[in-house]
């Protein structure tokens, strides 16, 4: 891959940055990793404007810059941001479809109000959630927030036990039964992959 001759940076989202940079390191990619605060989901709106202006503060000492994101609710303003810069972007409805595409389609097409977590998500879920909604102090908010859910579903990458245990936790503070989908982290690695060859072509 010609990543190695270049200076190629990824705008990642905060969420998917340490995934990111653990595959760029075992398939030997040349690049570097920097990451969008993960909180900015809870504020899609700031998702474009964060991420054009991170690419602007990197542009001047790479030779290329990609962008490991999802849409993530900004309806189109990321790819607006990014199609004047002639930025490529990880084509995803959200971060959830870069580490399970498949797995998210089925499971929305069994259950639409289902509510995904990942490995990151789960284990920061009390701060990333619960303190950001205000559910610590307002509890009653809960099922404003998750009325409409009716299950979790984990897409886990490595399911360790802490993890495992972490995902039930954030279940059982919403109200809701956990089920798991093992992704791995197959899909993300192709989605990178193919990224990587347009930033570089």
């Amino acid at each position: 891959m010609s990543a190695a001759k270049q200076r190629v940076a990824v705008v990642a989202c905060g969420a998917l940055a340490a995934d990111v940079r653990r595959i760029a390191r075992r398939r030997g990619w040349a690049v570097d990793v920097h990451p969008v605060p993960a909180l900015l989901h809870n504020r899609p709106e700031r998702i474009a404007p964060a991420v054009a202006a991170e690419i602007e503060r990197l542009r001047p000492g790479y030779d290329r810059v990609a962008v490991a994101y999802g849409d993530c609710g900004t309806y189109g303003a990321l790819d607006r941001a990014l199609a004047g810069a002639g930025i490529p972007r990880i084509a995803a409805e959200s971060c959830y479809e870069m580490l399970g595409r498949q797995e998210v389609r089925e499971s929305l097409a069994e259950e639409p109000g289902t509510y995904f977590l990942t490995d990151f998500l789960a284990r920061t879920f009390e701060r990333t959630v619960v303190r950001e909604l205000g559910l610590d102090r307002y509890p009653e908010l809960r099922d404003d927030y998750f009325g409409g859910y009716r299950r979790v579903v984990w897409l886990t990458q490595r399911p360790t036990p802490t993890t495992r245990a972490a995902a039930e936790r954030a279940a059982a503070r919403i109200g809701l039964p956990l089920e798991i989908r093992e992704v791995g982290d197959a899909g993300l690695t192709a989605q990178l992959e193919r990224l990587l060859a347009e930033t570089t072509s």
